[in-house]
């Protein structure tokens, strides 16, 4: 049977921000992970001033991430701001520059350009940052570390924090390309699919149709195009209202595509009009296939659907593609067809 695909919802600002604080969560117990480590490895090598801090440092990403998880995500980026900032600071005033603690507010960087939806405040953001970056390195110049540490001790964090930090730059930057990739994926479905019925939309069934049409004309293997049309449809929306009415047209884009082949090509032609595409198929074969949605449509149970008793029909048109054809004159063919049937007394199938 026709597996055309459902429509997906586009990609939204919502979507890709849920993305991002639930990589913040993750990034919360690792940060903790990480600074429970420094607390043991700086009673190590003899600096209690920065173990303590540490402590500190694991409240506030414990406390970011039960912020984060009862959604008062403003409350856990400060938190998590004031611990980068503060603790970025202070390790660097108390054993040096090349302890490699200011690597970590780099990490900002990208998760300003999605954390924020206003340019100018990710610009002022990125532009402070870049301030307080430069006036501790500045700083470094002119005083010496408060509680210095040996070199090869300073050499091992400094290792240590590169590290951390480059593994997070990886993560992040393998969480944005997903994001990007999906992103892209989506805004393509979005450009092919309807929306309410999962079908393809219209113009993606024209570029369908058009290329159905050269396979012809290089191999004359016939082509058959029907178009089916809800009867009484505003009917359906006065009575019942415009919601029900959707609900039939989705229920419509499940059972048109069950009753064809996988190669079948089925598209939301309008508002309740739909065009299916059967390649390799005459016009006695489509008949059968006509026949077969009409009969899936009028004895499916609507009432599951829509919680309404229905009585739901299509009359359909259908045409081959001859000799000479373009994409207008088969369509036509069949949409004629299809009045004809229309004023024939509907639920019916009628051939060009």
């Amino acid at each position: 049977m026709n597996n055309n695909k459902r429509a997906v919802t586009p990609v939204s600002r919502r979507e890709s921000g849920a993305q991002f604080w639930q990589v913040t969560l993750r990034v919360c117990q690792l940060a903790v992970a990480v600074d429970i480590s420094f607390f043991f490895l700086f009673h190590i090598l003899g600096s209690p001033i920065l173990a303590w801090i540490n402590i500190g440092s694991v409240t506030m990403y414990v406390g970011a991430y039960y912020a984060l998880k009862r959604r008062h995500n403003r409350l856990a980026i400060t938190l998590i701001w004031l611990e980068a900032i503060i603790h970025s600071a202070l390790g660097t005033l108390v054993i040096g520059w090349d302890s490699g603690f200011h690597y970590y507010l780099l990490l900002f960087i990208p998760a300003l350009c999605v954390s924020s939806v206003r340019r100018d405040v990710i610009l002022l953001s990125v532009v402070a940052l870049w301030g307080y970056y430069v006036t501790l390195d500045i700083l470094m110049w002119f005083i010496e570390p408060i509680q210095p540490i040996s070199s090869s001790a300073l050499l091992g964090v400094h290792l240590f924090n590169l590290s951390v930090v480059f593994a997070m730059f990886s993560y992040l930057s393998f969480f944005y390309m997903n994001m990007v990739v999906s992103a892209q994926r989506k805004l393509r479905r979005l450009a092919t699919v309807d929306s309410l019925t999962g079908l393809f939309n219209r113009r993606h069934g024209s570029y369908l149709a058009e290329n159905e049409i050269a396979r012809f004309r290089r191999t004359g293997h016939p082509v058959s195009f029907m178009l089916v049309d809800v009867d009484h449809f505003k009917s359906i929306n006065d009575r019942y209202g415009h919601e029900t009415g959707d609900r039939v047209l989705a229920e419509i884009g499940n059972l048109i595509p069950a009753q064809l082949r996988t190669q079948d090509i089925v598209a939301r032609w309008g508002g309740e009009e739909f065009l299916i595409i059967l390649p390799g198929t005459g016009i006695d074969s489509a008949m059968v296939s006509a026949e077969r949605v009409g009969d899936a449509l009028r004895n499916h149970n609507w009432e599951s659907v829509t919680g309404r008793v229905l009585n739901v029909t299509v009359s359909a048109g259908v045409s081959e593609l001859r000799e000479g054809d373009d994409m207008a004159s088969v369509v036509s063919r069949a949409d004629q067809a299809l009045y004809c049937g229309k004023a024939g007394g509907r639920d019916r199938v009628e051939r060009a």
